[in-house]
């Protein structure tokens, strides 16, 4: 039996975070406080309950509704510094080891800053996060589906990928924005060798999962909870597969699971019919994430506990899926296979050993 307390020993690996649905609602306060801006509610502790509130209404384009607020306080280079910096510590609170944390830079210029600026005060703030608490981070940046300038974000990203930028991605609501209007913007970046991962299979079908796969060429994706439309399954049994799904295993492409949000958008009706729990079984490689963790109520040890409790899954599991995720971070080889066996491995050994000595 997984209890809290090996959960919350467990080292964790956090590939889908954004930096914007992650934020204290003290800090909030204080910034609105800084820089004269309104909020819906001026306690933290109301606020916070506003935002998860806000969150649960079934719909992705509602669940958007909150980042109005969080982002009208990343405008300035040293909310964002701070921002970034405690999003590492809260993070390293959880025990996460490694973490990429992801978010659109062209959401935070009302103030005037350009997107070097933006960039370069975040990535300030992670390192300075990085210095106090040993969590190692990767950065990536976002492009928003209903906005023009992805191909500025892209090339933004590229340009800083020696200097803790890890990938690109592209965000906000799926409907009527599917992700080939981008495509110049994913040009890019794959004659630049570098990293994509795309929100897809959300709060659209299997047509945004294959178009980010085969048209814009994702190595992740984010969510795809509808991977399920392409197969017939009993139980928690595939009884028969899509090419789209077939493709996705036989290629181990990654899938970034988020089950909080999940259900607080409507993606998945309730936990016990969430996919994860046929992806997994069926050998997909699939991990847990927070997605957001102000908006969704949530850090990757409540994750982990709804999975065990939903989906009886053991320590072994949790290994697992948590081996999964380091292997399809987006930092180089070398560091994933570090992690993994100087980290990882023997922190599961340790806690196997202090559960049942005689294992």
């Amino acid at each position: 039996m997984v209890t809290k307390e090996m959960i919350r020993k467990i080292p964790k690996v956090e590939l889908h975070d954004h930096l914007d649905g992650g934020l204290r609602p003290s800090t909030i306060v204080e910034l609105a406080k800084e820089y004269n801006l309104e909020l819906p509610v001026s306690d933290p502790v109301k606020l916070e309950e506003w935002f998860h509130r806000g969150a649960d209404r079934k719909s992705l384009s509602l669940y958007l509704e909150g980042f109005a607020v969080t982002l009208s306080v990343m405008q300035w280079k040293d909310a964002l510094r701070r921002v970034a910096r405690e999003a590492i510590e809260d993070l390293a609170k959880d025990n996460v080891v490694y973490a990429e944390i992801r978010f659109a830079p062209v959401l935070c210029l009302k103030e005037n800053l350009n997107l070097e600026a933006v960039v370069e005060s975040v990535l300030q703030g992670l390192e300075e996060g990085k210095k106090e608490t040993g969590v190692e981070y990767g950065l990536i940046l976002c492009a928003m589906r209903d906005q023009r300038v992805s191909l500025e974000t892209a090339e933004l990203a590229v340009a800083f990928r020696d200097r803790g930028v890890v990938g690109f991605d592209l965000a906000g609501d799926e409907y009527g924005h599917p992700p080939k209007k981008h495509l110049d913007a994913f040009e890019y970046i794959r004659s630049k060798n570098f990293n994509i991962t795309i929100h897809a299979g959300e709060a659209f079908g299997m047509e945004s999962i294959w178009q980010a796969i085969q048209i814009c060429g994702a190595h992740r994706i984010g969510h795809a909870t509808r991977l399920v439309e392409d197969m017939a399954v009993h139980g928690t049994r595939i009884e028969k597969m899509g090419s789209l799904s077939h493709f996705i295993r036989d290629k181990r492409i990654p899938l970034e699971m988020c089950l909080s949000s999940n259900i607080q958008t409507g993606a998945a009706k309730s936990l016990d019919t969430h996919p994860f729990h046929i992806y997994y079984r069926n050998n997909f490689r699939v991990m847990l994430s927070t997605d957001n963790r102000l908006m969704s109520n949530t850090t990757l040890s409540k994750e982990m506990e709804l999975a065990v409790k939903h989906f009886n899954l053991t320590l072994r599991d949790l290994e697992k899926i948590t081996i999964n995720a380091m292997k399809s971070a987006f930092v180089h080889y070398n560091e994933r296979i570090r992690i993994i066996y100087d980290i990882l491995k023997p922190a599961f050994a340790r806690i196997r050993e202090e559960t049942n000595p005689l294992m």
